[in-house]
């Protein structure tokens, strides 16, 4: 006979794990099924941003982070230091360490709270009954919660070695010379700045002519500036013909505005973006569709056209962030237990984690404009805050974007210094139905980098203390 749960949880990544200590939390019967393995073969729950993404992705960040200011940055504070050299192999291991610790966690918590963690590829079949191997397990609730994989790019072909996605990318076992990155997106602009830092030359191409889309484009263009001054090769309207490995080497044939071009590199990261993880997910007799992308509709509480049955994370719409899945796996659950929960996902933070920090909360100005809403702008250059000054850290600037006649925030947008942390000012502030005024009237500490936001919204009613206000056009 079947194993019965209330709910049965099919992934275990940042939507799928949270979703079932929740649901373990309020006194139901959960299980969590998940196939997800490490280097040495075992289960290691966390899905894509535990095992190869987020949290391996920022640990190489702050490593190469860590490489950089000892090579080029300690000097100007008097601490010089000779012979600086990478040991990319302890560099790694310390990555997989992280990992290792933040998954086993994970597989702890589950324990502690009584979930059933159950290894393997689950599918779900009609009568919600899911089948894991040759085992079948039912429930009165399903929370599918697959996760996302990374996307390929036509006439591209992955070797593993010389042509690798995001996970390869992760990997290397030498810094490669020279290195191709396709795309400029979140994904690619942090692996490129990652081996840029770490030794190699970087060139990155991009289809369309138009430099981080989702992004407010005054920040994407500051973005652009910064990045190409730090050695970023960003080619913009680039369309690819030919991708070839010859001895070890992979030649990339492109067109773009100048002409044609050919490149040999090292190696190639393929970073075009992610699709949803539901190919052979679902049996056709459930009666959940899966569109042409792979993605599975919901409504705004998460809940498909079979009753009982929810999907969450990377699989649904809204952007694919790993904290967007938990929360969603936070509110399905006390949904299933009667309480009332909800999910805003038109103030979802993103964050991308170069150097400087880009991160932003809220509508963009283009989206303002496309909607014909009246907004009034404050901005605040991180080159006159004391603590930025401090750290050597001036590039960038915060941005808040207000209604013209309510003053009520409507995005802030940030490059910057630590911009992943004073985001979640911004987020707190707009949760809470703020002003720019309300930011304007707090009082912040100083001197810290969050003073830059105080300043910005000083400047909505152009009062900013630290810089002269331009003249506005009455």
């Amino acid at each position: 006979m079947n194993e019965k749960f209330d709910v049965i949880v099919i992934g275990a990544g940042p939507g799928g794990y949270v979703a079932a200590i929740r649901c373990a939390q309020l006194g139901l019967k959960t299980a969590c099924i998940d196939d997800w393995v490490n280097k040495e073969n075992k289960p290691s729950p966390g899905g894509t941003c535990l095992n190869v993404g987020c949290i391996p992705s920022k640990a190489m960040i702050e490593s190469s982070e860590q490489y950089e200011k000892a090579q080029h940055e300690l000097a100007i504070h008097g601490i010089n230091i000779r012979g600086v050299k990478l040991d990319l192999a302890t560099l790694l291991a310390r990555k997989d360490s992280v990992v290792n610790e933040l998954t086993s966690g994970v597989a702890a918590l589950l324990a502690a709270n009584r979930v059933t963690f159950i290894h393997g590829r689950g599918k779900l079949l009609a009568n919600k009954e899911v089948e894991v191997g040759e085992k079948r397990f039912s429930a009165s609730n399903i929370i599918i919660a697959t996760g996302s994989s990374p996307s390929a790019l036509k006439g591209v072909a992955y070797d593993g070695k010389t042509i690798v996605d995001s996970t390869g990318a992760l990997a290397f076992d030498k810094v490669p010379k020279r290195l191709c990155v396709i795309g400029t997106g979140v994904i690619g602009l942090e692996l490129g700045s990652v081996w840029r830092r770490l030794g190699s030359e970087v060139f990155m191409l991009k289809s369309s002519n138009t430099f981080l889309p989702m992004a407010d484009q005054s920040i994407a263009k500051e973005a652009l500036k910064t990045f190409s001054e730090q050695g970023l090769d960003i080619r913009m309207g680039a369309k690819i013909k030919d991708v070839t490995v010859v001895r070890g080497k992979a030649v990339i044939e492109y067109d773009d505005s100048k002409g044609s071009h050919q490149e040999k590199v090292d190696k190639i990261i393929v970073a075009v973006g992610r699709q949803p993880n539901t190919h052979d997910l679902i049996a056709d007799e459930v009666g959940i569709a899966i569109d042409k992308r792979g993605f599975i509709s919901v409504d705004d509480k998460c809940r498909t056209a079979v009753d009982g049955i929810y999907a969450i994370g990377d699989i649904v719409r809204g952007p694919m962030l790993a904290h967007k899945a938990s929360e969603e796996g936070v509110m399905v659950a006390e949904l299933i237990n009667g309480e009332f929960a909800q999910i805003d996902l038109e103030s979802i933070p993103s964050v991308i984690y170069t150097s400087p920090e880009i991160a932003w909360v809220g509508k963009t100005e283009q989206a303002l404009k496309q909607e014909g809403t009246d907004y009034t702008i404050g901005t605040f250059p991180f080159a006159a805050n004391g603590r930025a000054r401090a750290l050597g850290e001036t590039k960038g600037l915060i941005k808040i974007i207000a209604h013209a006649k309510t003053d009520r925030i409507l995005g802030v947008h940030i490059i910057g210094p630590q911009a992943s942390e004073t985001v979640a000012q911004a987020k707190i502030a707009m949760e809470m139905g703020a002003s720019s005024e309300d930011i304007a009237l707090t009082v912040f500490a100083h001197p810290t980098l969050s003073e830059a936001l105080h300043e910005a919204a000083l400047s909505v009613h152009d009062r900013a203390i630290h810089v002269v206000q331009p003249k506005r056009k009455k």
